[in-house]
């Protein structure tokens, strides 16, 4: 008979962040969070817990785990949305239907516990955390931002009454040498026309000393509409911030500004750590951590991180500088490719641009799912 544990001692704390890891040990594609990060979540004052409550359990059977889920009250997602919703992540469990029944039973009879209605997921806290369930590119290594899971796991859950949300795709993109000197020529004219120009900065401390603040601005107004997102708050910024300052690269980043110094664009990119964290279990050993940074200096695949446009400027085709910006990187340091992380389906206009401008491969797709409660 299985059995499901509220997580609360230590053991069954190191038992949650560890059951992943030792259920993908030996599989090449799947690539592990930062152990130290994932942690975290079991903070008192980690720092989503001012927004969002969050319930953690374990599954046994004979006093082996066999798997895991947690389930989030996302409130200023509810509040965004006017929605009674909770969601479910960090889902991991053997490949048996009774087990998964076990795990989403117990998140969602805690959901109708605090009166709501509906559960989606695979969703976190936030954008910024890993979502979406792996439906296609099982083959595929997985990018540091995302999750890796087994096929099963889509049989499992829409076995349990779970249909489809929403999807997001994922493209492996090249530069074409064809499109090149246009998609430069297109960046340069829309630059003069608009009376744009790029942000600059001696280094990354100055840069976000600058540019912070109208980042997370720009960030809010174009990621308001989009699904599963929710405002940044001072806590999520500080931790964005830290996180990210010893992989920036500025040559990673492109802000663009009006006359005014207004931002109207950003994108941001990272070099690929997926290897570099497989390798040390994501563990920040002495040689993790040097693996990290040689990973984050000498790249051979980026990943794409943020991209926003004000919504003002979402028809003038300030989207093509980003892509410019990127066609050069790609070239000038000779990396094999970029992974552009999640392209939610009905953005037409982006995955046009992948199509239609670079050598492109939609190579995997995620699902959310969504239940009434």
């Amino acid at each position: 008979m299985i059995e499901i544990r509220p997580v609360k001692t230590r053991k069954e704390k190191r038992e949650f962040l560890n059951f992943p890891l030792d259920l993908y040990k030996d599989n090449p594609y799947f690539v592990p969070p930062l152990y130290m990060d994932e942690k975290k979540i079991f903070n008192k004052d980690y720092v989503y817990y001012d927004t969002c409550e969050a319930v953690y359990f374990n599954a046994y059977d004979d006093g082996k785990m066999v798997g895991r889920i947690s389930g989030i009250l996302q409130k200023a997602a509810n509040k965004k949305n006017n929605e009674k919703r909770i969601r479910f992540t960090r889902f991991d469990a053997v490949d048996r239907f009774e087990v998964s029944e076990a795990l989403f039973k117990a998140v969602e009879d805690w959901g109708r516990s605090l009166g709501m209605d509906t559960i989606c997921g695979p969703l976190g806290f936030s954008d910024l955390e890993r979502e979406g369930l792996l439906i296609e590119g099982f083959d595929q290594l997985a990018t540091f931002e995302e999750q890796y899971n087994a096929p099963y796991y889509q049989e499992h859950i829409e076995k349990l009454g779970y249909t489809k949300e929403v999807d997001w795709f994922e493209s492996k993109v090249r530069p074409r040498k064809d499109t090149i000197d246009q998609m430069r020529k297109m960046s340069d004219f829309i630059m003069k026309r608009y009376n744009l120009h790029k942000g600059e900065a001696k280094n990354v401390n100055e840069f976000i000393k600058k540019y912070a603040d109208k980042f997370f601005d720009l960030l809010d107004k174009s990621y308001e509409r989009i699904y599963g997102t929710v405002p940044f708050t001072d806590n999520m910024k500080k931790m964005m911030i830290d996180n990210f300052r010893l992989i920036i690269k500025l040559k990673y980043v492109c802000v663009v500004l009006d006359e005014n110094d207004n931002m109207v664009l950003l994108g941001l990119a990272f070099p690929s750590l997926s290897k570099a964290v497989q390798k040390s279990g994501g563990k920040l050993t002495p040689a993790g951590i040097l693996r990290i940074l040689k990973a984050a200096n000498y790249a051979e695949v980026i990943d794409l991180g943020l991209v926003g446009v004000d919504p003002e400027w979402e028809n003038r085709g300030v989207s093509v500088i980003v892509a410019a910006m990127m066609y050069d990187l790609l070239v000038h340091d000779k990396i094999d490719h970029a992974e552009t992380n999640l392209n939610l389906e009905d953005n037409a206009s982006i995955r046009n641009l992948w199509k239609q401008r670079f050598d492109s491969e939609e190579h995997k797709k995620r699902r959310s799912y969504i239940k009434k409660l």
